[in-house]
């Protein structure tokens, strides 16, 4: 079953009364369980897709249909109802509220929805299911600024699935990070797919892609091939993939 289906889109800037066709008729669609990343050079359009396709910016033509629903056609309210109760997001830039606590910040989305029906108590209580999940527990009450890079983006993990979404984006995930702290994003980001939570990521990072089961590889706003790796079974392949990987890019162009 596809999750999303993106159908001849197109997005276009209007800078300097010139127009930028930043994406040009992509086409392409996401099975439910699946780890895609994006990958280009820069100024290819990746992160441009990524947001279109979550709703995060306009459609300029086509359409980019979310579980049957084009968002192409919904209004700002619906857009933003159906990020925040059924997608999940994760940035380079870890985005939190400096004035409330790490935990306070997982669980923010939730308190905000209207679908949530829970008490706070439970809503904490999922909240410290998550962290401790993801091996963060211990920095529940810390300060945004009291925990390294690679926690708190462990943070923003547990913040991108307190709604249970159906989706998770997240642009450059790793991107911020030290190879250590980036390779334990990328461990617990492959934990929640193995688990059946379906995952589209920016990267340029040939190793986090090749923790994906499939690549996009996309050049001046059109997808010019897509890379199948299927689902990584054990570490031990990890090495193989990475240049059978590299080698398809090398085609590419990369």
């Amino acid at each position: 079953m596809n999750i999303l289906e993106v159908k001849d889109l197109c997005k276009t800037y209007i800078i300097d009364k010139r127009q930028n066709n930043v994406l040009k008729n992509v086409n392409f669609s996401v099975s439910e369980g699946e780890m895609v990343a994006i990958m280009g050079p820069s100024g290819s359009g990746k992160s441009t897709l990524l947001y279109t396709v979550s709703g995060m910016d306009s459609v300029t033509a086509g359409e980019a249909l979310f579980c049957g629903k084009n968002i192409a056609k919904m209004g700002a309210k619906e857009l933003a109802d159906l990020r925040l109760d059924e997608m999940g997001f994760i940035f380079q830039q870890m985005y939190m509220l400096k004035n409330l606590t790490v935990l306070d910040n997982i669980i923010l989305p939730a308190c905000q929805s209207k679908k949530n029906t829970e008490s706070r108590m439970e809503t904490v209580q999922r909240g410290h299911e998550l962290m401790r999940k993801l091996g963060i527990i211990d920095i529940a009450d810390n300060d945004i600024n009291e925990v390294s890079g690679g926690q708190l983006q462990r943070a923003c993990i547990c913040r991108s699935m307190i709604n249970n979404p159906k989706m998770i984006f997240a642009d450059e995930p790793t991107g911020a990070l030290n190879r250590t702290s980036s390779d334990e994003v990328m461990e617990e980001l492959a934990k929640l797919n193995n688990d059946g939570t379906t995952i589209m990521l920016v990267t340029h990072d040939v190793k986090v892609a090749a923790r994906c089961t499939r690549v996009l590889y996309i050049v001046d706003g059109n997808i010019k091939g897509e890379y199948n790796l299927d689902k990584c079974e054990s570490a031990s392949q990890m090495r193989e993939r990475e240049r059978a990987l590299n080698n398809w890019l090398m085609e590419m162009g990369w």
